[in-house]
């Protein structure tokens, strides 16, 4: 069985997709530095539009920074950059997966690393269910600028009763609709505007974990 040295991701996981394209008028490092500090788990460096060497001076920084603050620090879509950075892991589109199969970028990246992928619809999700991934994205459940198009909240709770590993929900959360995503089991969410276009990152963010610890808390209660 493959061990990992990197904890799986727990319930109460608040999962910040970091993207220039996304953000504010703030700095990338910035506001990756105050949501950071305000209680952001995980940490992925999107970035679509930058050169190679690019990449690899803001990979540093915030792959420095991650491993300082003890948050899990995951590259997009490239196998070969995480290696590179010494990421934790690496988190795959579909597309991605038909030029780099998991079990190619298993071997890139390392055994002991996290692969996430993405999913947006029940048979994706089946699929990436038996894979030999480490968490399975599921989205975009809202209309989002990131994507052309969302899937709805329907399916929420039946990935959630066959999921076989963590679930992390992502797409047009907000403040507005998070209530409707915990009543309905959900544990870890992925944010990139609420939080990166956020007049106040830090408050922001400290709002997110509050209310997804709260929700863990009562959980584990009953």
């Amino acid at each position: 069985m493959r061990q990992k040295c990197i904890p799986a991701i727990k319930d109460g996981s608040l999962y910040l997709v970091l993207s220039e394209e996304y953000g504010g008028a703030a700095p990338l490092m910035l506001i990756a530095k105050q949501a950071i500090a305000a209680g952001v788990d995980i940490l992925q460096m999107r970035e679509k539009y930058k050169s190679p060497e690019e990449l690899i001076c803001l990979g540093r920084q915030l792959a420095s920074l991650c491993k300082d603050n003890g948050v899990t620090f995951i590259v997009n879509d490239d196998p070969l950059l995480a290696k590179k950075l010494e990421a934790d892991g690496i988190h795959l589109g579909q597309e991605d997966i038909r030029q780099y199969p998991v079990n190619t970028v298993r071997q890139i990246i390392g055994r002991d690393k996290i692969i996430g992928l993405s999913t947006h619809c029940l048979e994706q999700f089946h699929r990436a269910n038996q894979m030999d991934v480490d968490y399975v994205a599921f989205g975009p459940l809202f209309p989002t600028k990131t994507k052309s198009y969302h899937i709805g909240t329907g399916d929420v709770r039946r990935v959630l009763q066959t999921a076989l590993k963590p679930v992390v929900f992502i797409g047009g959360i907000s403040t507005n609709n998070l209530d409707l995503l915990l009543a309905a089991g959900v544990s870890n969410i992925a944010l990139i505007r609420d939080i990166m276009q956020a007049e106040n990152v830090a408050a922001r963010t400290k709002w997110y974990k509050s209310r997804l610890m709260t929700n863990k808390r009562n959980g584990e209660v009953t």
